[in-house]
């Protein structure tokens, strides 16, 4: 998977984007823009890049992972965003996929040529909690897209995805918790109950990342940066089909 950031900042529009990591990331560098404001970055043009032989730098069967610091339907990146649609029709022998939590602005950011989805192209709806599902849910269910994902992250709050959850539209359910030093605790009960949601209806499930600070048997742990995913996959509860 190769990060593939065109623009960078991002402002807050929801409860899941309280310690956004764009921002504390940005702190920690002591860059002097601020994390509200969106600009294009020097990897822009990534997928098309070539090497000093003027071959492709990133060979086929690359898989992108789009704009993870900021979000790919953003407002202020509407007058780039064609150009990016182009290069990833250029680059179908490619993988991309994005998250957003605008997936209220996605019916006005597609391609003319988008039809049923790219066959290329997977995209994640971010919800946090119960409020954001049900809004996000049946707008993301709604919309014309070939591959879609569901990521509850970072979870809030214990969530009842049942009625969004049909095995013929969502290829994935992918949860995680929150990091950083204000992080809100993710509670393993949470995450157990939407697995077995995902049970109940044949949908794939991976835990991602605990987060800074999981509940488990009612007692609180600290779970360093580093090891958040480690723990998440040593945990086993991911379902593959």
């Amino acid at each position: 998977m190769l990060m593939w950031n065109p623009w960078h900042g991002c402002h807050k529009i929801s409860e899941g984007c309280r310690h956004c990591y764009v921002y504390r990331e940005d702190a920690a560098r002591g860059t002097a823009i601020s994390s509200n404001e969106v600009r294009k970055t020097a990897s822009f043009n990534l997928p098309l890049k070539r090497d000093r032989k003027k071959n492709r730098k990133f060979p086929s069967g690359t898989e992108f992972a789009l704009c993870f610091t900021s979000d790919f339907l953003i407002e202020e990146a509407d007058e780039w965003r064609d150009e990016i649609w182009d290069m990833i029709r250029c680059r179908q022998d490619c993988s991309f996929f994005f998250f957003t939590k605008r997936i209220d602005r996605l019916a006005d950011c597609l391609p003319d040529d988008w039809g049923e989805g790219y066959e290329h192209v997977a995209i994640g709806c971010t919800v946090e909690n119960q409020d954001r599902a049900d809004y996000r849910m049946p707008l993301f269910l709604s919309l014309p897209v070939r591959h879609r994902l569901v990521i509850a992250a970072p979870m809030l709050g214990q969530m009842d995805l049942s009625k969004y959850l049909d095995p013929a539209v969502i290829e994935k359910v992918s949860v995680g918790g929150e990091s950083g030093k204000y992080a809100r605790p993710l509670d393993l009960e949470w995450v157990l109950d939407l697995r077995r949601q995902c049970i109940g209806a044949s949908i794939p499930f991976n835990f991602h990342q605990t987060g800074s600070y999981l509940i488990k048997d009612g007692r609180q742990y600290h779970i360093p940066r580093e090891h958040q995913h480690s723990q998440a996959r040593k945990a086993g509860l991911d379902i593959s089909s």
